[in-house]
């Protein structure tokens, strides 16, 4: 599953040979927990399904929103005339429910131009009140309650907002320690993950005959729109409508193949090079731990390659990812040995793809000047809607690995439409 998984396998093929495919391509989920300081690793995902309910919105006035942030102001203090319910007022058509990169990059706009309501300042409201009174009303009359006290709808409509999000405003009274049914939520957005991976044919091989890549480890069902429940989709289709039938395709050209001996030269070459890999994490004594490590590289692709980008940004981050990748293999610090159990060293080596991966996802972002979907470059935007240039950029990037330090090969796959008319979407 995405909140599990990693691209250590994936990262593996593509160094052996693999093309990896539109690694630019970045979820953004736009309903979580906002960070509370600079202590946090990662913000914990609600679901998208609040959206649905919810009326998500920020103060009308700076001061307003600067009172909340400093704590002199709650938010139920705030006039429904002074509230600014952006994603209503900018999609009409849509409001609460436009699509998630739509919706990400307008509560980022928001909070850069100073309307965050927490701490941080990165965080928009999600709001129950006006659902919670709906609910309630909608029970009343299924009851047949004849002239209902204000008190009673909002008894009723809260008891229906529990029913159908329960766990999940518990989850976060939990961590956040407000009651949701009062005080409206905070939310913002955060990376959920690369919609790229390895580039698979249509019997979902890679560029290394005989190696398959099933599910999230390819490219190929999510293009620039991951939507809702495509992992599930993916490996759906992927295990089982596709894959009992290539595979074989690809096995009955090899049926006359005896067993495949493992003390060759190849084997005894990639042994060695995990070995080394460890020895030498294990050996380096460094000053700075796996986290201090991962969270740098966090803190960049977050900045420059996140929700919007720009020429500027990612060259700045593909240098300070290069750096960034030197630093830690000379000073890290793995503590425990190879031979036993130990977190830190599979961290370690997770870390080592992750600094990798950052890299050739800011440069296949820099390489793409369009934005379109999952990818969003300030140069090409219109009234901020994404601009896209399928004259220039109708294909699917598959980049080759040449060597950690060398720069990799970029390999073009064009896209053609013989069924549909592909059209720029605009959601106002």
């Amino acid at each position: 599953m995405p909140w599990g998984s990693n691209v250590t396998a994936a990262w593996k093929t593509y160094k052996k040979g693999a093309f990896f495919g539109n690694p630019c391509y970045t979820q953004i989920h736009p309903t979580c927990i906002p960070v509370s300081g600079d202590h946090q690793s990662k913000l914990t995902l609600m679901s998208e399904s609040l959206r649905n309910d919810g009326r998500i919105w920020v103060p009308k006035k700076l001061e307003d929103a600067k009172a909340i942030r400093e704590g002199k102001l709650k938010p139920t203090a705030i006039k429904e005339e002074d509230r600014d319910y952006y994603l209503e007022r900018r999609y009409p058509a849509f409001g609460n429910l436009v699509p998630r990169d739509v919706a990400s990059r307008a509560a980022k706009e928001r909070c850069d131009a100073g309307f965050g309501v927490n701490k941080t300042g990165q965080a928009v409201y999600l709001d129950y009140a006006s659902a919670i009174e709906r609910y309630g009303k909608g029970k009343a009359k299924m009851m047949n309650l004849t002239n209902p006290s204000h008190e009673e709808i909002l008894k009723l409509g809260k008891e229906a907002v529990k029913e159908k999000y329960g766990n999940l405003f518990q989850m976060y009274e939990k961590i956040v320690d407000e009651n949701p049914y009062e005080t409206p939520m905070m939310i913002y957005p955060a990376v959920h993950y690369t919609m790229g991976g390895l580039w698979v044919d249509y019997n979902l091989m890679t560029t290394i005959p005989g190696c398959y890549a099933l599910g999230e480890a390819n490219f190929s069902d999510h293009g620039a729109n991951r939507l809702g429940a495509s992992a599930l989709m993916q490996g759906l289709a992927d295990g089982y409508f596709v894959i009992p039938y290539t595979i074989g395709e690809y096995l009955a050209d090899e049926i006359r193949t005896g067993k495949i001996p493992t003390n060759t030269s190849e084997f005894d070459q990639a042994e060695k090079e995990v070995e080394n890999r460890i020895s030498q994490l294990l050996n380096n004594k460094g000053k700075h731990s796996v986290d201090y490590f991962h969270k740098k590289l966090g803190k960049i692709m977050w900045d420059e390659c996140g929700m919007a980008r720009n020429k500027a940004g990612l060259e700045k981050a593909i240098q300070e990812i290069t750096a960034l990748r030197k630093a830690f293999w000379q000073d890290v610090n793995v503590p425990g040995t190879s031979d036993s159990i130990n977190p830190e060293l599979e961290k370690a080596m997770r870390v080592a793809d992750f600094i990798e991966l950052g890299e050739l996802m800011c440069r296949d972002a820099l390489h793409r000047n369009e934005s379109c979907g999952g990818h969003f470059r300030e140069e090409y935007q219109e009234d901020g809607e994404t601009l896209r240039d399928d004259e220039h950029f109708k294909y699917v990037v598959a980049w080759e690995f040449k060597g950690v330090d060398a720069e990799p090969v970029l390999n073009k796959e064009d896209l053609v439409y013989e069924n549909i008319k592909i059209a720029a979407r605009n959601y106002k």
